[in-house]
């Protein structure tokens, strides 16, 4: 196993360690190689970081090993790695959160074996302000990431005639998401109350295939729609955030033509690894764009 090495990273200067340490054992995939992948996908990634309270996911000794959850960043950070202090400790004092703003924190933090990238729906300087409102569907077995993309479609046509635009990605794991763009003031008490809507209103429609309660013994078979994302104490995985599963999947953008797809049965675009996505990056640039840029406001449902 390599010692490491000491790099300069757009005018920053980072060491990197065990680099050949193995943190995907199925594939062989390396830290080394979890730290270009980040680097490679940087271009359409910062964006996604930018201004956010990040929230580590560790694993230290691969992904088939354990993790651990990191809010508070680490005080051996670099000088130039911004923080915001948010929150409350036990003791109620701020909690220092990494902020992502550029390549060589992505580097650093790539380095601490965070695999998985878990972000706020706020910018931190406006934390009770959302920017999007999210729908995690999740399935239970026996339902698929097929199941999720037929109840996405549906969403898509409810937010479609209520006038707001969302835009799809794979969760990188079992299911799929749905984000519509605000980026209009908004709190969560209106994102995570539309959203409750939404999921009882999909549930109404198709008893036998969705459910909106959280109880975890009405979900077998169905696919649950996470309205309780819309919070802002919880986070969600990155846009392009690697995810700790035996291979290395993405959290990746999805177009409505590959939502289809998936819908009628090809589960492979809900599907893409690291290699893949980058490609598909430098092909096709930033699919999630629209959930920085797009302007929209809530709709209220008591007069839609």
């Amino acid at each position: 196993m390599s010692a490491g090495a000491r790099v300069a990273v757009a005018g920053r200067e980072l060491s990197l360690s065990n680099l050949d340490k193995v943190l995907y054992p199925e594939t062989g995939t390396t830290k080394g190689e979890v730290i270009d992948y980040y680097t490679r996908v940087a271009p359409a990634l910062l964006a996604h970081l930018k201004g956010r309270a990040l929230t580590l996911k560790r694993y230290p000794d691969g992904v088939e090993a354990g993790y651990f959850y990191e809010k508070r960043c680490p005080s051996h950070r670099p000088e130039w790695v911004r923080v915001a202090p948010l929150g409350g400790d036990r003791r109620g004092s701020p909690i220092p959160y990494c902020v992502v703003d550029d390549l060589p924190t992505l580097v650093w933090v790539a380095n601490l074996a965070s695999i998985e990238l878990h972000t706020s729906l706020a910018l931190a300087e406006a934390t009770g302000c959302p920017t999007v409102v999210a729908f995690d569907l999740d399935p239970g077995e026996p339902a698929t990431v097929v199941e999720c993309a037929r109840v996405a479609l549906e969403i898509r046509e409810v937010l479609d005639g209520l006038g707001l635009t969302c835009c799809a990605k794979s969760s990188g794991s079992k299911g799929m998401q749905l984000y519509a763009p605000l980026n209009t003031p908004v709190t969560y008490d209106a994102t995570k109350s539309f959203s409750l809507a939404v999921a009882r209103l999909m549930q109404k429609r198709r008893p036998e295939e969705v459910v909106s309660d959280m109880r975890k013994e009405l979900r077998r078979g169905k696919v649950f729609i996470d309205w309780s994302q819309n919070d802002e104490h919880k986070t969600t995985v990155s846009v392009y955030s690697l995810r700790a599963m035996p291979t290395p999947t993405v959290s990746c953008p999805l177009t409505w033509d590959e939502v289809a797809a998936v819908a009628g049965g090809d589960p492979a675009p809900a599907r893409q690894e690291a290699t893949a996505v980058v490609e598909r990056v430098e092909r096709l640039g930033d699919l999630f764009a629209p959930v920085l840029e797009l302007r929209q406001k809530l709709p209220d449902l008591a007069t839609s």
